[in-house]
């Protein structure tokens, strides 16, 4: 299955190498582009079952982060609907105040009571993840655990909230590093405003200068 997975993450282009920086704002060598990914509706659906195969047969909501893992949340909890043979619903949380996700638009009437599993595309701190399954909670939804295409931080079940247990159909070692300390920066390599959040990065420095 892992084998399987990466294949269909470097077929579609997903993988990149350059000088990134991660929504995490840490800088690395390697990015997962998960938009290279969703054009390609029959990769994203495989991926999806998946995920949806291994999944707890109690789960009842499937929630993902707003915007990366909205389209993962659809797809799962459609391929969860035909294996459970019952509706299994899709929601995401987006951001709220303090840094934090909710759900909103009636989503948050979803979740109350019921078992949630939690999807993303990407973990490289797990800080996205964490807030959905926080917020998962907060609204009294019981977390069935956390499924994602790539592990590339090495994140474990308990810098997510001690959630049942985690799934990642790739675990790939991405080293990356803090801004202040990259070697990528510091050898002249550009940043790529392709991907990531390198746009922004740069904006931000040339206005602090």
């Amino acid at each position: 299955m892992i084998q399987d997975a990466l294949q269909v993450l470097q077929s579609t282009g997903a993988l990149l190498e350059g000088h990134f920086v991660l929504t995490s704002g840490r800088h690395a060598r390697e990015y997962l582009n998960k938009d290279a990914l969703y054009p390609h509706t029959a990769e994203t659906s495989e991926l999806c079952r998946q995920i949806a195969n291994l999944a707890d047969s109690s789960t009842q909501v499937v929630a993902a982060p707003a915007i990366g893992g909205v389209i993962l949340s659809q797809w799962v909890a459609h391929h969860l609907s035909i294996l459970l043979q019952t509706e299994v619903l899709a929601v995401y949380a987006e951001p709220g105040l303090d840094n934090t996700l909710i759900f909103k638009r009636g989503y948050d009437l979803l979740i109350p009571g019921r078992q949630v599993l939690v999807v993303e595309d990407v973990l490289t701190t797990g800080g996205s993840a964490k807030k959905v399954v926080d917020a998962v909670r907060t609204l009294q939804g019981e977390v069935t655990g956390v499924s994602v295409l790539c592990n590339r931080g090495g994140v474990t079940i308990e810098q997510l909230g001690n959630v049942p247990w985690l799934l990642a159909l790739t675990t790939l070692p991405m080293e990356s590093y803090p801004p202040g300390d990259c070697p990528l920066c510091r050898d002249g390599v550009p940043i790529s405003t392709e991907v990531g959040k390198g746009a922004e990065f740069l904006a931000n420095r040339a206005n602090v200068r």
